[in-house]
């Protein structure tokens, strides 16, 4: 079965307190798709902070010592910098205009993943000045959106939260996993043959960043509008997973 990805239509502004499920099933009735066995719903984390309100305005951020330092060396706002340091483990470099953090859920990335495009709060106050925060356990949130979904459908399927990072080694930002729920985060391929018959050794393929890079295509990154996608055909068996299988442990990570 081929791949094919569905950006799903009609989905409105999420307002914290939204029921996500029922709107990406009036989406998808929409947009004229059934729920399958099988199938994979990627979603932009945006929609799920934003329906989970993990919305903070800086004018409610008092900045440490320790984020006024940084502040000064990365050239940004020091109440936006006490956010990245509550959202991390671990500041790994920075630069003007930068911030390398070990987020508070183990993976490495920019500014702690906290954004403000598309992103507005109550009326009066500065656009600029509210942040959207990552979900606080996209498992968790996946996990919820799943359940929903299978029970109101009566089917088997994966929910992907994706969100657009930068990598160490190439330009550019591409859609990766942050959570997942009923799909791989990885294959495992050590074993199998190659064409020849050679068997790999070290291959384990990140299968949920491959879809996640596929859907972030269909999304678009700026004003599109398009925050769901349906995936059909995922080339690799469903099974239970956690984000966690998807993190390079620390002994490993030869960057750090």
């Amino acid at each position: 079965m081929p791949l094919t990805l569905t950006p799903l239509i009609g989905i409105p502004l999420i307002q914290p307190g939204d029921d996500l499920a029922g709107i990406l099933l009036g989406s998808m009735q929409r947009t004229g798709i059934n729920l399958m066995d099988g199938d994979i719903l990627v979603l932009a984390q945006k929609i799920i902070s934003k329906s989970e309100g993990r919305f903070v305005h800086l004018s409610q951020v008092i900045p440490s010592n320790r984020a006024i330092e940084l502040a000064a060396q990365t050239e940004k706002d020091p109440r936006l910098v006490e956010l990245v340091l509550q959202e991390s483990r671990e500041v790994l470099r920075t630069r003007p205009g930068t911030i390398i953090v070990e987020h508070k859920l183990g993976f490495v990335c920019a500014n702690a993943g906290i954004d403000h495009s598309n992103v507005s709060g109550s009326s009066g106050e500065p656009a600029d000045e509210w942040m959207l925060l990552l979900p606080e356990n996209p498992d968790v949130s996946a996990q919820r959106l799943r359940q929903c979904l299978e029970e109101a459908a009566q089917v088997s399927i994966g929910v992907l939260i994706i969100d657009s990072h930068g990598r160490a080694w190439r330009l550019g930002t591409v859609g990766v996993a942050i959570g997942l729920a009923g799909l791989p985060g990885l294959a495992d391929l050590r074993g199998q043959p190659d064409l020849f018959g050679y068997r790999l050794r070290i291959t384990e393929v990140g299968v949920a960043d491959e879809l996640a890079a596929a859907a972030s295509l269909v999304m678009g990154q700026a004003n599109e509008g398009t925050p769901a996608v349906h995936a059909r055909g995922f080339p690799y068996q469903l099974r239970e997973a956690s984000f966690s299988e998807l993190i390079r442990p620390k002994n490993m990570d030869l960057f750090r």
